[in-house]
């Protein structure tokens, strides 16, 4: 879905930057003539949101002149709407379907600058478990990701429509991945890209299978239709773990909608233009460029990129596709 620009004469990039830069909240003094600092909300410890928001933040404050871009770390895709709506940050990752209401309307204020890449949900528990079906959690210890997460936000869905009571605990990727290797939990739900770190990690120390999904899809898709779509997490995510059905969401990029049109449709350039440096030098915010760390990079293109469902493209955006059909 495309929010026309008002029309306007176009700005120079140096022009709208200095005009930015008076513009932007949440920045910590008052930028220099043409500098604008931006901040992007990522995710967790151990999610794909911190590697890829990570590089994009990079990308983004090397390919745009007079702009910098600051990551901030978060609990994922609610945390980072709310952070949005109160101005704390710019730009944000979230995932599809905790953005859309169920009116099938985006929050106020907020609009895509793209889609980026799909997210799988894992459901993850020890080799050794008794735990062999989506049945089985009922009364087990399961982590349904950070409170505010997309994790957390999918997992309760699905949770409800079993409907499943469990001992339900809410831990990063990282710390569920920890809790599960230590048996103080039973099983974890995550919401994110294949492979992902946290996950590769805890099965490089203890074997693990994926539980299928295959149902709960199917009632996702009847009860929300829009945001879902069936997926498979294949068999060389994991090592040792068969390909598994499952359950996919679309992840994008939002902006504030007071961001100037110039200024996304730079960004929106740079995501697109530089997507396979965007891939291979990836970054976590807390550290060095990690090549090919977010295999999940090679699923932005310009085919999907415009397709953000019911979610408005800003204004910038929609005129840098527009300016690019192909």
């Amino acid at each position: 879905m495309v929010r026309d620009p008002e029309p306007r004469p176009r700005l120079s990039r140096r022009a709208v930057l200095l005009a930015a830069g008076g513009l932007l909240a949440g920045c910590s003094r008052r930028p220099e003539a043409g500098e604008v600092r931006l901040r992007l909300a990522t995710g967790p410890a151990g999610a794909v949101y911190r590697r890829i928001g990570g590089s994009l933040a990079a990308h983004i404050s090397e390919q745009v002149p007079g702009a910098t871009v600051t990551t901030v770390p978060s609990r994922a895709s609610t945390d980072n709407i709310r952070m949005l709506r109160a101005g704390a940050v710019h730009l944000g990752l979230t995932s599809l379907d905790a953005l859309i209401s169920t009116d099938g309307r985006a929050p106020d204020g907020l609009s895509a600058v793209c889609r980026l890449y799909d997210s799988h949900l894992h459901l993850v528990v020890l080799a050794d478990s008794a735990i062999d079906a989506f049945g089985d959690l009922k009364g087990r210890r399961v982590s349904l990701g950070a409170r505010d997460s997309g994790t957390e936000f999918i997992s309760l869905r699905v949770l409800g429509l079993g409907p499943v009571s469990a001992d339900v605990r809410y831990l990063s990727q990282a710390e569920s991945a920890a809790a599960l290797r230590d048996g103080e939990i039973d099983a974890m739900f995550s919401l994110t890209g294949v492979p992902t770190p946290a996950i590769t990690e805890l099965a490089q120390r203890r074997p693990i299978r994926l539980i299928p999904l295959d149902a709960q899809a199917d009632a996702l898709f009847s009860a929300f239709p829009g945001p879902y779509a069936p997926a498979t997490i294949p068999a060389t995510a994991y090592a040792g773990v068969p390909a598994t059905r499952t359950v996919a969401v679309p992840n994008v990029l939002l902006a504030r909608d007071d961001l100037p049109a110039d200024l996304v449709y730079a960004i929106t350039d740079t995501i697109f233009t530089h997507t396979g440096t965007i891939t291979s030098a990836s970054r976590d915010e807390d550290g060095p460029a990690v090549p090919d760390a977010v295999p999940e990079a090679w699923q932005i293109n310009v085919r999907t990129g415009i397709a953000t469902a019911s979610v408005p493209l800003h204004p910038g955006a929609a005129a840098w596709f527009r300016d690019h059909k192909r």
